[in-house]
């Protein structure tokens, strides 16, 4: 258990810290390279890995293509004014509706497309229109947390939900059936505690006149018509692909690529840019890290973790589903919720989930909310932090975590409810 520890938790420090630009997705490889090297896993093991991530890892890459083709149209920067401009000039209203355009974002393009794509857009508005930096810093924070708080409906969603409904087969519909109430009760809770949190700081009116019209952003017409009947195409296409029990990544890739080829013929992007531009880090970061992640598992840590549950489960149904979205929230927040999604998907299956499926729910819900405790939790904040730094915007741990660790807690229980 020390040498899997020890190697969890230097690759975990390394890509956290990126020394002298050292990406996210090479040092999760060598971590993996040593972890095998060291006879921690198998070559076996690593083969296993790859079986239970390659959907979620190939789907990701095609949602990200796709939202970065309809950036460079326009489409995200249309939304964003269009919400803005219907706030009316309040900013409460701004708030509230800034917050559901991140809702929608993070359900349809994933939390990281929110991260990587929303979060620079809202940036430069905000600038635009003046507002000051506790008004900037409060927007700022409201989107990043929403990004992963509203991560829930479809299994497209987040990583973390692709992965545990290929492990647990779990279907289109079916997922979308259990996680609609609690990522509802989720967006809720969300917007209710962070204007709470943050009505001091929200500018009573905002002179929304400066921004320029929504359509004069677009800057392919065509493809911006089309792409409202291809998303709702590719929807039907997920759809279609649960009743076949397709992967979903033959939908979110193939899909992306067949809209990169249509913008393409359109003359709305270039191709080659595009998938040089995407982010295959992540691909190599997915797969590494959950090597280096299997290290734990052989070395115990899901055993640990699966005793723990059983002590849930000899509690109230209430008390097992709680507590499980909870200890998934919290181990997320320390160690990261990629890693812990693999994990907590493992013990969950050790210990027997049938008649208390709840509990698959729960664990997604605590990996996708549980890391706004703290700026390691997810990817997307990490993603987040990183686009906010290039833009100039340096946020602190100790400034994060004060609006991470009261928010978090109140807003996943809400969303565990959901699941009662």
């Amino acid at each position: 258990m020390l040498l899997a520890s020890t190697l969890f938790l230097v690759t975990l420090l390394f890509v956290i810290w990126q020394p002298k630009g050292l990406q996210i997705g090479t040092t999760a490889v060598i971590g993996a390279i040593l972890t095998l090297m060291m006879g921690v896993v198998s070559f076996q093991d690593v083969l296993t890995v790859i079986d239970i991530v390659w959907d979620a890892t190939l789907a990701f890459i095609g949602i990200i293509i796709l939202s970065m083709v309809l950036d460079e149209i326009g489409f995200f920067e249309w939304a964003a004014i269009k919400m803005a401009k219907l706030s009316g000039g309040s900013g409460n209203k701004m708030f509230v509706y800034i917050l559901l355009l991140g809702a929608l974002v993070a359900a349809f393009f994933a939390n990281d497309g929110a991260a990587l794509i929303l979060t620079p857009i809202l940036l430069a508005k905000m600038k635009y229109l003046k507002m000051n930096p506790l008004a900037i810093f409060a927007f700022l924070m409201a989107g990043g947390f929403i990004g992963d708080a509203a991560s829930n409906p479809l299994i497209i969603s987040n990583l973390t939900n692709i992965v545990t409904a290929g492990y647990f087969d779990i279907g289109f519909v079916e997922y979308l059936k259990h996680m609609f109430l609690p990522n509802l009760l989720s967006i809720t809770a969300s917007i209710a505690i962070l204007w709470i949190y943050f009505r001091k700081d929200i500018p009573l009116s905002v002179d929304v006149s400066e921004l320029p019209e929504a359509a004069s952003v677009i800057k392919n017409q065509t493809m911006f018509k089309l792409s409202w009947w291809f998303l709702g195409f590719l929807m039907l296409g997920y759809f279609i692909g649960d009743h076949y029990h397709l992967p979903v990544s033959v939908f979110a890739l193939g899909g992306a690529l067949l809209f990169l080829l249509i913008a393409n013929y359109y003359k709305a992007t270039k191709p080659i840019m595009t998938i040089k531009a995407a982010p295959w880090q992540v691909v190599w970061f997915s797969i590494g890290l959950y090597v280096v992640v299997y290290g734990l598992k052989n070395a115990g840590l899901t055993d640990i973790i699966a005793s723990w549950i059983e002590v849930l489960q000899t509690q109230s149904h209430a008390v097992a589903v709680i507590g499980t979205g909870f200890l998934s929230g919290f181990i997320s927040s320390i160690m990261n919720n990629m890693p812990t999604i693999m994990i907590m998907d493992i013990a969950i299956d050790k210990v027997g989930y049938t008649g208390n499926e709840a509990l698959v729910y729960a664990n997604i819900l605590g990996s996708n909310l549980g890391p706004k405790m703290t700026p390691i939790g997810s990817l997307a904040t990490l993603l987040w932090l990183h686009v906010l730094a290039q833009k100039g915007v340096k946020i602190g741990w100790g400034e994060y975590m004060k609006v991470g660790l009261l928010i978090t807690p109140p807003v996943l229980l809400v969303a565990l409810l959901g699941l009662l």
